[in-house]
């Protein structure tokens, strides 16, 4: 990979870069250009920060940087936490030129990029995601919020961040399970738009679980080429974009049921996709080539047991809901993915059903 590698997400007048590359951090990219005051609010978590923080200042250089330490993990991806970063903010009288800095993986850029959304009316914010499955996704297309009791990310808004800058050599302190967390998300867009980097993946996910340099460098890139063009097309969730969330609607109410943080995002939305795609009524071999891609990435393919009443509560209050009824991503095959309300309802009694 060269020193570094950027995508545009296409908005207008919120286009924004993603930037990808090695060395990243420590002062190598001049994030200065993206921040529009004096004052700057790096927020992190306990896990990352001792890692990284000092790493990103160099970054940020002739800027007056205050930084912020939340709790580490979605069971703290709560309005409560984000009112921290609030009163950080209220506390240090930042105003409507100050930049709030996510440093961390999805939660810390979920809850921040809310808390920017919320500030004054919104300020701006820069995302440094440092997972995988944050790299590949969450820090990109601008979704911000936190979790409610009866749901996943019940609580958001759509706020587009300045900048994503992307270190890949963060990756080298990710743990097994968050890499291989991630991996279902560069797996969901192989399965959703993608056949040949599906096939891709297919023949490179041991150089992936291995930490290989250039196949993440491959991975999070076309995975970002995706999302950007997807976003592109469809900002706010109106139509193409709802293709995203392949997986998403059965992972989301494990997540519930399980209680946030028992599984990972990752590994719920992994069972989902094998789920989505049993409703899809795709090819059997199809399913079954998504059902060995996941269990090679070491993910899970079956969910846990649940009965069938909270499956329905809780996927009925997925997003993609509209006049009280269900709409999932299923597949016309390995690749080609589309929306609808149209299921065989007696299918998804079984698939749940059985699971229980």
């Amino acid at each position: 990979m060269s020193a570094h590698e950027t995508i545009t997400v296409e908005l207008g007048e919120r286009s924004y870069p993603i930037v990808i590359g090695r060395g990243l951090l420590g002062g190598s990219f001049d994030l200065t250009n993206y921040v529009r005051g004096d004052d700057c609010l790096v927020v992190s978590n306990d896990t990352v920060a001792p890692l990284y923080l000092d790493k990103l200042l160099p970054n940020l250089g002739g800027r007056d940087v205050k930084s912020l330490t939340i709790a580490d993990g979605e069971a703290f991806k709560t309005v409560a936490t984000m009112q921290q970063i609030l009163d950080e903010l209220v506390r240090t009288g930042a105003n409507r030129d100050t930049t709030i800095v996510a440093l961390g993986g999805g939660v810390v850029g979920d809850i921040a990029g809310f808390a920017a959304a919320c500030y004054m009316r919104g300020v701006a914010f820069i995302q440094v995601p440092t997972t995988l499955l944050a790299q590949v996704d969450s820090s990109v297309g601008g979704k911000t919020g936190v979790n409610h009791d009866k749901g996943k990310n019940l609580i958001g808004a759509f706020h587009q961040p300045q900048l994503v800058l992307i270190d890949t050599d963060t990756l080298d302190t990710l743990d097994q399970r968050e890499l291989r967390a991630g991996l279902a998300e560069v797996i969901k867009y192989g399965a959703i738009c993608d056949p040949v980097f599906f096939t891709w993946l297919e023949s490179n996910i041991q150089a992936l679980l291995d930490k290989d340099p250039s196949a993440l460098a491959h991975a999070i890139r076309r995975s970002c080429e995706l999302k950007a063009e997807v976003v592109a097309e469809d900002e706010r969730e109106a139509g193409r974009r709802a293709i995203l969330n392949f997986g998403h609607t059965f992972g989301h109410a494990i997540e519930r049921c399980q209680g946030y943080g028992e599984w990972l995002h990752g590994e719920a939305v992994a069972a989902g996709m094998v789920m989505a795609a049993e409703l899809s009524g795709i090819a059997s071999t199809d399913v079954a080539r998504l059902q060995a891609l996941v269990a090679a990435a070491g993910l899970p393919v079956e969910p846990p047991s649940i009965a069938q009443e909270d499956w329905l509560a809780a996927m009925g209050m997925d997003k993609k809901v509209q006049r009280k009824r269900l709409r999932f991503v299923l597949l016309q095959s390995l690749g080609d993915a589309f929306t609808t309300s149209d299921y065989d309802e007696s299918k998804l009694g079984q698939l749940i059903g059985s699971r229980a």
